[in-house]
């Protein structure tokens, strides 16, 4: 049965399956029709993240690959680039393939300029970082934005105009042996390699608010949360008040929360450094780091001027990743002249980044020190490296929300995002929501003075290690090579 006509045994009415089908004609219309390419595929090592993660790049390009698919222990990651998030999760699961002996290649369907697939995923990356910085304004925020990523998404006829358009992606995939399993970060990946004959595809989902966005029939569905196991399989609230059919239960597991293996494996030793800064007295490292679509700049202003004296007293002390957002950093400093005589700049030399980063995690640091890499893989990656050091990540509640590290949650950026600091919460290892600057600033003085808030995430981050919270990244891939191995018996 074709994808945008029944979802889940659900029947998609005529008018949601007819503005499918005009959305896949204009896609074409707009973006060119490349059904008929022939894409040859390109191998080789990431130059940010191989020696760290053991990560190859699929390319479409010409020319003579220097290294092969490894149809064995091989392990696609297919991911977009959209924010930070989507390749934040898939170094996560990367980095799991990598240490379970696995070989993981990345392929970001939004880096083949030449492919219909990467033009119809850019347009809509441009769209969604326009409207995150719009989001701002209080009624665009309060009017399209939190209605359309709360409930626009949700909906079962949104999951059926995507698969229309995930059709036109499937030449990516077109000369990909098809039985190397493939793990999508989003649900386009996850679909485009449906509609490309991939036979082994597990989509990691990234959120814990259940939308019918997320769903790629076809694949086997993965969540970080339980709290977002019964929306999912019912598909609550996916057609308005219509009881649905269910989701088959093989379609759907709960893994945990995706997690790069160098934080999961140093948990212990990390939060143990944590407690012994505090009770020594050292400097609370806060870690700011900026989402991809870089929307988060006012706020970060507003804590740094709030911490400035504390800085110079040495009492706190600044991380500052602005990703690839060099505007930003620059911002600030007009804003804020008195970061000057404090800030150190480690900017586009990851060299000297990650050598800062390992001496962190033993010694002492001082300051505010400011990131910034041009390279995506290096503004995302850093954040990764400093996160092990650090006492406090401050973040809005997206794909962040998930890591075991304490956390201090900023406003939202679109609604789904919520249900992020809602369950850290719960689990004890991050703060509710701070949607404005004095609930922030509040929660950083409590950090800073009160004696038990500290220690209290950090022991529930120790307890959630014991019972496997953080190992979603590699259950999921043993899912995936589990695919395999079942339908090879």
């Amino acid at each position: 049965m074709e994808k945008s006509k029944v979802i889940f045994g659900n029947q998609i009415s005529e008018k949601a399956y007819e503005k499918a089908q005009k959305t896949k004609a204009k896609s074409l219309k707009k973006y060119g029709d490349d059904s008929g390419a022939n894409y040859p595929i390109y191998v080789d090592r990431n130059e940010t993240i191989y020696d760290s993660l053991g990560v190859y790049d699929i390319r479409l390009k010409e020319g003579d690959s220097p290294y092969s698919l490894d149809r064995d222990k091989g392990i696609i990651v297919g991911n977009i680039r959209m924010g930070f998030g989507h390749y934040r999760i898939s170094m996560a699961i990367a980095s799991a393939a990598h240490a379970l002996g696995y070989i993981p290649y990345w392929m970001d369907l939004n880096s083949y300029p030449q492919t219909t697939c990467t033009k119809i995923i850019g347009a809509q990356n441009d769209l969604y970082s326009l409207g995150s910085r719009l989001s701002k304004n209080s009624l665009f925020n309060k009017f399209i934005w939190e209605p359309l990523n709360y409930e626009g998404f949700r909906k079962l006829s949104y999951n059926a105009s995507d698969q229309k358009n995930a059709e036109l992606m499937a030449p990516v995939f077109e000369n990909i042996p098809k039985d190397i399993p493939v793990i999508g970060t989003h649900a386009w990946p996850a679909q485009a390699a449906i509609h490309g004959g991939m036979a082994y595809v597990v989509n990691a989902i990234p959120d814990n608010w259940p939308m019918a966005l997320h769903f790629a029939e076809g694949a086997v569905h993965t969540i970080q949360c339980k709290n977002a196991y019964m929306g999912y399989r019912i598909l609550n609230g996916m057609d308005g008040d219509k009881v649905l059919n269910p989701m088959p239960n093989d379609s759907l597991f709960y893994t945990g929360h995706y997690v790069d293996h160098e934080l999961v494996v140093n948990i212990e030793k990390d939060c143990q450094a944590r407690l012994d800064r505090k009770a020594k007295g050292k400097p609370i490292r806060f870690l700011l780091t900026i989402g991809g679509a870089g929307a988060q700049r006012e706020i970060f202003a507003e804590i740094i001027r709030h911490l400035l004296n504390d800085i110079k007293e040495n009492k706190a002390m600044l991380y500052v990743n602005v990703g690839d957002y060099k505007n930003v950093w620059e911002e600030l400093l007009t804003e804020i002249p008195e970061m000057k005589e404090l800030a150190t700049e480690h900017f586009d030399n990851f060299s000297d980044t990650k050598e800062f980063a390992a001496q962190a995690i033993d010694g002492d640091v001082y300051g505010i020190h400011g990131f910034y890499h041009e390279n995506i893989f290096e503004a995302v990656y850093a954040t990764n490296l400093l996160m092990r050091s650090c006492d406090v990540l401050i973040t809005k509640p997206s794909e962040l929300s998930f890591y075991p590290v304490p956390k201090l949650f900023i406003k939202r950026v679109g609604k789904h995002e919520m249900w992020g600091a809602i369950h850290s919460a719960e689990m004890g290892d991050g703060s509710l929501e701070c949607r404005d600057i004095p609930h922030t600033l509040q929660m950083i003085d409590m950090f800073m003075k009160d004696d038990r808030l500290l220690s209290d995430m950090v022991g529930s981050i120790c307890d959630n290690n014991k019972i496997g919270l953080y190992n979603g990244a590699y259950e999921a891939v043993k899912i995936a090579m589990g695919l395999k191995k079942i339908k090879n018996l």
